[in-house]
């Protein structure tokens, strides 16, 4: 082995930004990242329902993107630092709550959304699901961040 590397097998992981395969990373980021890049999906979905078709020629997957969303949401908010003390079948329903709510919410909207736009224009209604999906997630994580470090003061 050079010097320099590390022989935990994860070097390339680390390279593009991934975290090593543990127990913690596969419940607290990996499920969660399958999760958002489910989101992304639906988002696309949602304003835009004749592109999934045509990159994935299965049945309608909208509601395997909401489960894989909600899921991937709820893992997030189960493996907050803010809810380590709660006991974990509260834990559970919140994290369910939490992760249902912000992913039939966020549909909601798009639909709403997506009744204001012009019919015609296919790509405006991917791009403003997908930029409405962004701030979405990033205001959410903002705000959980935000909680995490009020529990920590």
């Amino acid at each position: 082995m050079a010097s320099g590397q590390n022989n935990d097998g994860c070097s390339l992981c680390e390279k593009i930004g991934l975290k090593p395969l543990t127990k913690e990373n596969v419940l607290n980021y990996y499920i969660p990242l399958h999760g958002l890049i489910s989101y992304g999906a639906l988002s696309v979905n949602v304003m835009n329902p004749q592109i999934v078709p045509k990159l994935l020629p299965k049945k309608d997957l909208t509601n395997v993107f909401l489960i894989s969303s909600a899921v991937g949401t709820g893992f997030y908010i189960y493996g907050r630092p803010h809810l380590k003390d709660v006991k974990s079948n509260k834990r559970l329903a919140y994290a369910a709550l939490g992760g249902v709510l912000f992913s039939m919410g966020s549909v909601l909207a798009w639909a709403l959304l997506k009744s204001s736009l012009a019919e015609n224009n296919a790509l405006l209604a991917t791009l403003v699901g997908l930029g409405t999906g962004a701030a979405i997630v990033k205001v959410g994580t903002e705000y959980i961040k935000d909680i995490d470090n009020l529990k920590k003061n």
